[in-house]
């Protein structure tokens, strides 16, 4: 199995306060993370992947740790947060650098265009540091449920 890529992001925890998110530091513990990449907060497609993690985390949780991670500021973040009640850990990844690591900033197709930006992504990291499962163009809607059925997980 491929490792996941170390890194450490500036962020806010699933309780607001500001933090500096290294993964190497959540590895080695009980639970996966959920590693999941997305274009902007406050958009639409965002904002429903961010609700359903936030609305399911109550089962996620007990699998896994869940971090999203957008180019978005930390003050984005925030208020981002606050208006959804998001329940989990978000950073910032202003320069894309963690984002091109992962494949997850790149050329795409939007609207029969091809541009260049955030490809939403997910990476499940197992405790040991190995990537146990990648999904590349996922669409918001519906994905958490994909996730919960890959852990296993009733819904």
């Amino acid at each position: 199995m491929e490792k996941a890529i170390d890194f450490c992001l500036p962020g806010i925890d699933e309780k607001g306060n500001e933090i500096n998110f290294c993964l190497r530091d959540y590895l080695g513990k009980d639970k996966d993370i959920i590693l999941y990449f997305y274009p902007k907060d406050d958009t639409p497609g965002c904002t429903t992947e961010a609700c359903d993690f936030r609305d399911n985390l109550n089962i996620l949780q007990n699998y896994a740790i869940v971090v999203g991670v957008s180019p978005d500021s930390i003050e984005s973040h925030k208020k981002f947060k606050e208006k959804y009640g998001l329940n989990f850990i978000l950073l910032s990844d202003k320069n894309k650098e963690v984002m091109k690591q992962y494949g997850a900033y790149g050329k795409k197709v939007m609207y029969g265009k091809e541009t260049e930006g955030v490809i939403r992504s997910t990476f499940i990291i197992s405790p040991d540091g190995s990537i146990k499962k990648a999904w590349k163009n996922v669409k918001a809607k519906g994905h958490v449920e994909q996730i919960l059925k890959f852990l296993g997980v009733k819904s």
